[in-house]
């Protein structure tokens, strides 16, 4: 162990806080979950300020044996402090949102969301590949139960589809860790980052990953939970499934089933390519017909984060951080604008588009924000989702032009339907007398989004505060995979270090050499 337990600690915190909670009436439980979180998130500040961008790969590092094989190790590298730090600002958010919505069992409901704050956070820290399932398969349960307790009226149908399609991928993946650990001789995550599995075995093994993270993303055609799990879920749900519980998915590709299986990676990217170009497309489709909000921006949701699968598999620098970048200002942007409807809602108690129209009237810093976060959905330059699609899809030119302009007509598609829901909600007339009675936006739901905002300007205006923590790691991520980097279809693969010397052969049955490659240029 390495100086003060700090990640420990980050989980402690809301662990002890959600069984206090269960002790306590209503209100102080609702204070108890806003103090552990806003702790947590002082925490994750400490963690950002002494994260040394440049520095080992793996800081703050824990480990200490519990039994047989089993040991509880923590670390982290600029992937997952970015986002444990997304985690961890998010959690007060959704707290917050919370506070007169919920009104049955209070203290359980509490309970219930600092669970789920230790299980992403333990999920992205996790340096032992039993912990890291542990956490990334418990995630389920707090979730499972905020959706079926507290959700809409077809709450159980959506909880119980929810609970069954994330579960049964992972069966699979577990039967490849089993396997993992006999060939490698270990569970630690960093040693099996650099141990060369064989190639045949590698195709197996990386289906068996890929059946638990694409269900996780979610990718086409395994995304349908997802629209019946936001609609029914309480807003702070959706907002903490969209803004973290998504990004599960990239980032089990990111440490898994990019560096320990390149070779199979670089095999099958044709598969990763049409699934994700066929997700851009069709539900942003089907998004421009839904008359849901929440169905509307939880298939807009499937889009973006195709986005960011092509960036991953683009094998090249931009694309890699474009995609990272891409899930964190999903994550923002998409709980932004869940938290958009929830205003609304609370109001009016429906999501119905046609129930409303001329907010801008009667609530102009709704409309504000409303606007802000559409802007940054659509890619505005300026904001977070500009930098995002950029990398991303200048990345995947470099590999294959036609994915490239398929994403792009993608991204068209999704201007339009935000447009579209924007100018039916917020411009035009007042429709009905109960519109035009619903007040603009309390201090409370100020206090929410405008944190929000002002991270989504921020990335979107010095994105290099979120690129250089990661700068290093996406560099060593790209010397494992320079030995098998598909071929571009017509566009040389600049951007990324050459592979030194010849193409690097894989060896099955030990490890490679740590990677200590150089970090990338600067932007």
């Amino acid at each position: 162990m390495t100086g003060f337990p700090l990640l420990s600690f980050m989980l402690g915190v809301p662990a002890l806080a959600a069984v206090a909670c269960l002790f306590m009436p209503a209100r102080d439980a609702r204070w108890c979950a806003l103090a552990a979180t806003l702790v947590d998130l002082v925490l994750g500040i400490v963690l950002w300020a002494g994260y040394q961008v440049g520095g080992p790969q793996w800081q703050f590092v824990e480990f200490a044996p519990v039994f047989g094989q089993f040991a509880w190790a923590l670390g982290i590298d600029g992937f997952a402090l970015l986002l444990i730090m997304l985690s961890v600002f998010l959690m007060p958010i959704c707290i917050g949102a919370s506070w007169s919505a919920i009104e049955k069992r209070v203290p359980e409901y509490m309970a219930a969301f600092l669970l789920v704050e230790v299980l992403m956070i333990g999920t992205f820290a996790a340096q032992d590949l039993f912990l890291f399932y542990i956490f990334f398969e418990a995630g389920l349960i707090p979730m499972y139960l905020i959706i079926g307790i507290w959700g809409g009226g077809n709450r159980i149908y959506a909880s119980y589809k929810f609970f069954l399609y994330t579960l049964l991928g992972s069966v699979v993946m577990l039967i490849a860790m089993l396997y993992m650990r006999q060939a490698a001789g270990t569970s630690n995550i960093p040693d099996l980052m650099r141990f060369d599995f064989d190639p045949h075995v590698q195709v197996w093994l990386w289906l068996a990953f890929f059946a638990s993270f694409a269900v996780k993303m979610p990718m086409w055609p395994v995304h349908t939970w997802l629209p019946d799990a936001h609609v029914q879920a309480p807003t702070a749900g959706s907002v903490i499934l969209a803004g973290v519980l998504l990004k599960l998915g990239g980032y089990g590709f990111l440490r898994f089933s990019l560096p320990m299986f390149p070779e199979a990676s670089a095999e099958l990217a044709w598969l990763v390519f049409l699934l994700s170009a066929i997700a851009v497309v069709y539900t942003s489709l089907v998004a421009l017909v839904q008359a849901d909000m929440k169905k509307l921006i939880a298939y807009s949701s499937v889009a973006h984060m195709a986005i960011v699968t092509i960036g991953l598999f683009a094998f090249n620098r931009q694309g890699i951080e474009g995609a990272m970048i891409m899930m964190l200002s999903h994550g923002l942007v998409s709980g932004a604008l869940f938290l958009c409807v929830g205003v609304i809602y609370d109001r009016l108690h429906t999501r119905e588009i046609s129930r409303y129209g001329g907010l801008s009237i009667n609530m102009p810093r709704y409309a504000l924000f409303f606007l802000l976060f559409t802007m940054a959905s659509i890619g505005l330059p300026g904001t977070s989702g500009f930098v995002a699609e950029f990398l991303a899809l200048m990345g995947a030119y470099q590999l294959s032009t036609w994915t490239a302009l398929i994403c792009t007509t993608g991204i068209i598609l999704g201007a339009a339907y935000m447009l579209y829901l924007y100018r039916r909600v917020a411009f035009g007339e007042i429709k009905s007398d109960d519109v035009r009675a619903m007040p603009d936006l309390s201090r409370r739901e100020l206090w929410l989004l405008a944190p929000i905002a002002a991270v989504v300007l921020w990335m979107g205006v010095y994105p290099e505060s979120f690129m250089a923590p990661m700068r290093k790691d996406v560099a060593v991520l790209l010397q494992r995979l320079d030995r098998a980097t598909p071929e571009s279809d017509s566009r040389p693969t600049a951007g990324r270090p050459a592979a030194p010397g010849a193409a690097h052969g894989a060896t099955s049955g030990h490890a490679a050499p740590a990677a200590h490659a150089p970090a990338a240029e600067a932007h």
